[in-house]
């Protein structure tokens, strides 16, 4: 089979996001001008540099109380501080509940009953029990082609890892699974590895 996305697809279901996977997902926690805390998970994530490290998100829709996007892309372009929360299995059921379309101003670490923590270089809170989380300063946002299509990028500032976590001296995401995203409402998680040397190793 072969399609031009702009022609359609002519199946029940957009298979573009079933065919980019697995996606790790970027649980965003942010903090407005106000005070009020918000918490949202994004599939398009990933880490994009070393040095500095960098890590950039996408959101690809918006809300009616928004200016044509979303609350964590409308927070930090306000504050321009945002952290990243690392979902493990475990907390699948809890980060589902954060994605849902909640009034701005909603407290997604209340609403799932998810204890927070403060930053220690951005003022932001991050999910308390995660197995790692990155905080973050804006360094640009992108808007992409299509009506509410962003990507936000930023350097970190500051890493959180979560001591259990770490075995011999390496991050072992087989000691939390981490969960990530496929396509349609599938997900994954990350439980068994394999190593491969590099020919010039």
């Amino acid at each position: 089979m072969f399609y031009e996305p702009k022609d359609g697809h002519g199946l029940p279901h957009n298979p573009f996001n079933a065919i980019v996977t697995p996606r790790p997902i970027g649980w965003i926690s942010t903090r407005d001008s106000d005070g009020r805390d918000n918490l949202a998970p994004y599939s398009f994530f990933n880490a994009v540099a070393y040095v500095p490290p960098q890590v950039m998100f996408a959101s690809t829709s918006a809300k009616e109380d928004r200016d044509g996007t979303k609350d964590s892309v409308a927070v930090i372009r306000e504050t321009g501080v945002f952290c990243v929360n690392i979902v493990e299995y475990a907390m699948r059921d809890v980060m589902n509940v954060s994605s849902a379309g909640f009034p701005a101003g909603t407290d997604e670490f209340v609403e799932a009953g998810i204890e927070k923590a403060e930053a220690k270089t951005v003022n932001c809170p991050y999910v308390a029990a995660a197995p790692a989380a990155l905080e973050c300063r804006l360094t640009e946002i992108v808007k992409l082609p299509g009506e509410a299509n962003f990507t936000v990028f930023g350097e970190v500032t500051g890493v959180h890892m979560r001591d259990d976590c770490l075995r011999d001296g390496i991050f072992d995401v087989t000691t939390y699974q981490p969960l990530t995203r496929l396509g349609y409402r599938d997900y994954a998680k990350i439980s068994e590895l394999f190593s491969l040397k590099r020919p010039d190793d």
